[in-house]
C-alpha cells in the first residue's frame, strides 16, 4: 500500500507541476497493468483530457518522464493510448519486501472503532443442515473473519428458528408415528431424525389434499383444511400457551437437534459467539408491534390481525401479528433485532439469509425506521444466491436436499481417492492421512462455494472442486505444502534468509515482480474484501498468488542458484507466498497442510 500511495503522491504533483491541476493523492486509482504490457501499475489518463486540453497519450507521455526524473519509486515507463503503465525500481519491491517480513500484522487493517454484528446460519430446528446451509455457514464466518481483518470488532451469532408451523410439522408426525424411537435407539444423527418426521408429514399432508380434491374440494382450500394442518396449526397456538405436553415434546425434539447441529458445525469448523432462539425474541417482537399500535404507525384490521402500511417506501402493506394472535417471522425478527442491539450495540448488523428474503429485510427495515428505532439504518442483508447441483434445485421438504453431513463425508471419499491415485500421502500415519482427506476435502468445498461471488447464484460440482488443478482449493493447499517442503530443506542445510542474508541482493527477474506485486497487494486485498463483503475477492487473490509462485518455482532455480544472496531472497520470498497463502487461506476458514 505505501508503494501505491507513494506513486499516487507523486502523479498528484505531476499533475500540478505539468498541467496546474489540483488532484488529491487519494483520488488517484492506480490499476494492476495487464500481464502483455511491461509494468506493475497503471494510472488511466483519458478522465484529463479536457482539463488538460491534450490527448490522453500526450497527458501519458508528460507524466511518465516527470515521474522517471521525479519519483525514486519509478523505474520506467510506456504508454498504451490512454494507459500509462509503471515499472518499479527493484530496489523499491526489495524495501518493500524487507518491510513486509518484519510487520507481523501487514494487511490487517487498525482498530476502526466500529462494531459489526454478522448473524448466520439461522438453521431450523425441524431439519438437518444441507448444501445451501453450507454456502451460508461459509460466507457468514469468512466475512467476519475479513471485517476483523479490517480492524473492526465483530460478533458472530445464529438465530436458530425454533419454534412455528413448520417445527410443529415434525412434532405432529413424530408424536403420530414416532413410537418413542430416539437417536440412540434409531442410531440416527438427531437432526437428522427430526428431519425424518418433518418429510413423513408432508407425505402425508398431501395425501390428505388429494383425498379432500378427490371429494370434490377445491385444492387451496383442501390445503387449509387437512387434517394435520389443522392439528399443526392447533399444536402452535398450544406451544404460544404453554401446553405442558407440547413444550415438553417441543424440548425433547429441539435436544436432538441442537446436538446434531453442534456436531455439524465441528465438523465444518464454524463457531459462534452467541446464539439467540426466535422461541425467546417473539414475546419481545409482539411488544414492538403493541408499541407501533400505540405510536399508530401499524393498525389493525377488522379480523384482529395487524398491519404495517409500507407503501410510502415502495414496499407493500406487510402483516405483523396473524388474527389468532400468533407472530409471524417479521414479529421475531423485529424482537431480535433489539435484542442483538442491547446485546452489541452495532454500527451495522449483517444478515447472511439467501436472496430469497430479499423483500423481507426491506420490510424489516423499513417497520423498524417506522418506529424510530436507532439501530435501524445498521441493518444490511448480505444477500446470497442459491446453490445447485446438476440435478436441479433443492426441496427440504419432498426429502430431496444435499444433506450437509453426507456431502462432506462424500469430499472426504473423493479426496482421499484423489490423494491416494496422485500418491500424495507417503510416510503418513493413518492418523494423519485422514486428517489430511479431511483438511483438502473441507477447503475443497469452502473454496468452491466461497470463489464465486455472494449475489450469483452457483452450480455446485463436487468432483470439479476437490482437483489439484485449477482454480481450487487443494491447488491453493499443495502450494503450501510444497513451500514448507522447500523451508524445510533450507532449515536442514542451515541457510538463513532473513532480510540481513540478502541485503545487497538487487537483480530481480519478471517473475520475482510478479509475485512481489501480488504480495504488496494484500492490505488493498483485504480492504477491498472488507468493503464489499466479498470473501470471493480473497480466494481470487489466494489463487492468484499461488499460481504466480508456481510460474516462479518452475522457471527459477532455488537451490541450485550459485549467488548465496540470490538463494537466500528466493527462500525468503516463497516463506512470504506461504505465509500470505496461510492468511488469505484462514479468512476463508481454510486450513492448509504442511505436507502433502
Amino acid at each position: 500500500m505505501q508503494l501505491q500511495n507513494a506513486i499516487s503522491q507523486s502523479i498528484s504533483q505531476a499533475l500540478n507541476a505539468l498541467f496546474e491541476i489540483t488532484v488529491d493523492a487519494s483520488q488517484i486509482a492506480l490499476q494492476p497493468t495487464r500481464k502483455e504490457f511491461a509494468g506493475s501499475f497503471t494510472f488511466v489518463t483519458f478522465p484529463y483530457t479536457k482539463q488538460v486540453g491534450k490527448g490522453p497519450e500526450q497527458i501519458g507521455q508528460a507524466l511518465g518522464e516527470y515521474l522517471k526524473q521525479h519519483a525514486k519509486e519509478v523505474k520506467n515507463f510506456n504508454v498504451v493510448k490512454g494507459f500509462l503503465n509503471l515499472e518499479v525500481e527493484e530496489q523499491e519491491w526489495l524495501r518493500l519486501f524487507r518491510g513486509i517480513m518484519t510487520d507481523a500484522n501487514y494487511g490487517h487493517g487498525e482498530p476502526s472503532g466500529r462494531n459489526v454484528m454478522v448473524e448466520y446460519s439461522s438453521p431450523n430446528t425441524n431439519k438437518p443442515l444441507h448444501l445451501g446451509h453450507l454456502r451460508n455457514n461459509f460466507l457468514g464466518y469468512s466475512v467476519s473473519e475479513i471485517l476483523k481483518a479490517n480492524g473492526h470488532k465483530v460478533m458472530k451469532v445464529n438465530l436458530v428458528n425454533d419454534r412455528g408451523i413448520h417445527i410443529c410439522k415434525s412434532m405432529l408426525a413424530y408424536e403420530k408415528l414416532g413410537n418413542g424411537e430416539t437417536p440412540e435407539s434409531s442410531g440416527m444423527k438427531g437432526d437428522h431424525l427430526v428431519g425424518k418426521y418433518y418429510v413423513l408429514f408432508d407425505k402425508a399432508y398431501k395425501e390428505q389434499i388429494d383425498e379432500l380434491v378427490a371429494q370434490g374440494m377445491d385444492k387451496e382450500e383442501a390445503k387449509k383444511k387437512a387434517p394435520w394442518m389443522l392439528e399443526a396449526q392447533d399444536m402452535l397456538l398450544k406451544w404460544e400457551q404453554g401446553d405442558e405436553h407440547v413444550v415438553n415434546l417441543w424440548k425433547t425434539m429441539n435436544s436432538w437437534v441442537y446436538s446434531g447441529f453442534d456436531q455439524t458445525y465441528r465438523t465444518i469448523g464454524v463457531d459462534f459467539d452467541k446464539f439467540y432462539y426466535e422461541s425467546e425474541t417473539y414475546t419481545l417482537g409482539k411488544e414492538r408491534v403493541e408499541e407501533g399500535l400505540q405510536k399508530e404507525v401499524f393498525f389493525k384490521k377488522d379480523n384482529g390481525s395487524v398491519w404495517v402500511d409500507l407503501t410510502d417506501e415502495g414496499l407493500d402493506e406487510k402483516l405483523l401479528l396473524r388474527a389468532d394472535g400468533t407472530s409471524v417471522y417479521i414479529t421475531q425478527d423485529l424482537g431480535t433485532a433489539e435484542l442483538k442491539y442491547n446485546d452489541f450495540p452495532y454500527d451495522q448488523s449483517l444478515y447472511v439469509v439467501a436472496d430469497e428474503q430479499n423483500y423481507h429485510f426491506q420490510v424489516l427495515k423499513a417497520t423498524l425506521k417506522k418506529l424510530g428505532k436507532p439501530y435501524a439504518d445498521g441493518i444490511y442483508h448480505l444477500s446470497y444466491g442459491m446453490v445447485d447441483l446438476p440435478s436441479g434445485k433443492m426441496k427440504s421438504r419432498e426429502g430431496t436436499v444435499v444433506d450437509a453431513d453426507e456431502l462432506v463425508q462424500e469430499m472426504v471419499d473423493t479426496a482421499r481417492q484423489q490423494t491416494e491415485e496422485l500418491g500424495k500421502i507417503e510416510g503418513f500415519t493413518p492418523e494423519q492421512a485422514k486428517e489430511l482427506y479431511h483438511t483438502l476435502a473441507m477447503g475443497a468445498l469452502k473454496y468452491f462455494l466461497l470463489k464465486v461471488d455472494p449475489k450469483k447464484r452457483m452450480l455446485f460440482n463436487p468432483q470439479e472442486s476437490i482437483d489439484f488443478r485449477g482454480n481450487t482449493g487443494p491447488f491453493v493447499q499443495y502450494t503450501h505444502a510444497r513451500i514448507s517442503a522447500i523451508l524445510r530443506k533450507a532449515g536442514e542445510m542451515g541457510i538463513k534468509y532473513d532480510p540481513a542474508a540478502f541485503e545487497s541482493f538487487d537483480n530481480l527477474h519478471e517473475v520475482e515482480q510478479e509475485v512481489l506485486t501480488q504480495l504488496v497487494n494484500f492490505p488493498a486485498v483485504v480492504k477491498e474484501a472488507g468493503n464489499l463483503y466479498a470473501p470471493s475477492v480473497i480466494a481470487n487473490y489466494a489463487y492468484e498468488l499461488a499460481k504466480a509462485y508456481n510460474r516462479f518455482y518452475q522457471e527459477i532455480s532455488i537451490f541450485n542458484e550459485t549467488d548465496e544472496q540470490a538463494r537466500s531472497f528466493r527462500i525468503a520470498l516463497s516463506a512470504m507466498v506461504a505465509r500470505f497463502v496461510r492468511e488469505s487461506m484462514k479468512l476463508l476458514g481454510i486450513e492448509v497442510p504442511e505436507r502433502m
